[in-house]
């Protein structure tokens, strides 16, 4: 019958010379292709899944896969080497008479049928994530602060610490799944059964059952509470962005760490100041005489006022840096600058007297009744270039 079988290799699609990972990871895909739970009622799945398990079975172990190599398949049967055991690979059977899926393919495919996720049931868990908000103003932001924040979590009960059990009596453990919190189901039949791993109904995957329950709280073992609670706000930080504080979430289960804190930032716009990360944007208004004769301006910055000599002749829409003037780095290496932009700002409601004014100089400047351009003359004047 040996000689019938068809070569292990070429069942799991490999090499020879193939190593370990790749001999699992073949397995691995086929297994789960011709799985009889996605194939149900496909006897050719059924053999074929028989076929790759056995297979693997004999190329995953060193010793088997060597006395394969050299002898073929009677090198692996159970009479040409009474230490072998069968198929003792996936745990003595040799006819798929009890395959336990919840451990086979926990280990292969991340617990996706059932087995190792509800086997961690009962064991430690980290508390829940907690969110709140603040609002701070544009200078908090880019100095930092302290503020009170008010959050709701769950805390471990004061009464039973934790437990879920009335002062003075203790949890059983439960007896259909002896605390594992997980329990298995036998399936199928015909010589072919299977049997998965499944949430035990009993505990409800806690392990244990409470027969009086804490009145605090109920038997959960926690309680929720309002907290208040003092955050700093780092120096740079914007709008949007977010203060993690580890260990200050939702209690944790089963022994387990509390969860975490994210208070989220809301920063309130400013009248003067706009912010482009650690940059910051003013536009200075100036009057017509200003530039264009020159002035010391008072330029507000977020640390205060600072003077600025305006040279003459500065054109509206003209921009000028003060260095260190802007957003301190949230990692705490250095500042911004501030940029301010200049904006010639128009007189209007000008008296009499105002206006025949501005008209003699307008006709020193380029007679604006031959459609001269005033303004225009004015500044080319400045830079040199008066007409004659």
């Amino acid at each position: 019958m040996a000689d019938q079988k068809r070569d292990y290799y070429e069942v799991l699609g490999v090499s020879k010379g193939a190593s370990d990972d790749e001999i699992k990871r073949a397995y691995r895909k086929l297994a789960k292709k011709y799985h009889p739970d996605l194939n149900p009622g496909d006897k050719t799945a059924e053999a074929n899944f028989k076929e790759v398990n056995e297979a693997y079975e004999v190329l995953s172990d060193k010793e088997k896969r060597a006395r394969y190599d050299q002898f073929g398949h009677a090198g692996v049967d159970p009479n040409f080497n009474p230490n072998a055991g069968g198929f003792g690979g996936f745990g003595g059977f040799t006819d798929m008479g009890d395959i336990d899926l919840g451990d086979l393919f926990g280990s292969f495919f991340g617990g996706g049928f059932g087995g190792s996720t509800s086997s961690r049931r009962n064991a430690p868990q980290k508390g829940e994530t907690v969110r709140a908000g603040v609002t701070i103003s544009f200078e908090e932001a880019a100095f930092g602060c302290e503020k009170e924040v008010t959050v709701s979590r769950t805390e471990q009960c004061d009464v039973c610490k934790g437990s879920g059990c009335a002062p003075g009596t203790t949890a059983e453990i439960c007896p259909d799944c002896h605390g594992s919190g997980t329990v298995r189901i036998q399936r199928g039949g015909g010589g072919f059964a299977f049997s998965t791993t499944t949430t035990c109904p009993k505990c409800r995957g806690t392990g244990k059952i409470i027969h009086q329950p804490c009145k605090t709280c109920n038997g959960a073992g926690s309680v929720r509470r309002q907290k208040k609670l003092m955050v700093t706000i780092p120096a740079g930080i914007d709008d949007g962005q977010a203060v993690s504080l580890r260990g200050q979430g939702g209690a944790g289960r089963n022994g387990g760490p509390a969860g975490d804190l994210l208070i989220g930032v809301t920063v309130t716009p400013h009248p003067l100041f706009h912010r482009e990360g650690t940059s910051v944007y003013l536009e200075q208004p100036v009057s017509f005489a200003q530039a264009a004769l020159g002035a010391e301006l008072e330029i507000p910055t977020i640390d205060g006022n600072v003077k600025y000599t305006m040279p003459e002749g500065t054109q509206t829409g003209t921009t000028f840096r003060l260095r260190g003037k802007g957003i301190p780095s949230l990692n705490g290496r250095g500042r911004g600058d501030q940029y301010v932009t200049v904006k010639v700002q128009v007189p209007t409601n000008l008296n009499k007297e105002q206006k025949d004014a501005l008209r003699e100089f307008a006709r020193t400047m380029g007679d604006a009744s031959h459609g001269g351009d005033p303004i225009k003359n004015f500044f080319e004047n400045l830079g040199g270039k008066k007409k004659k």
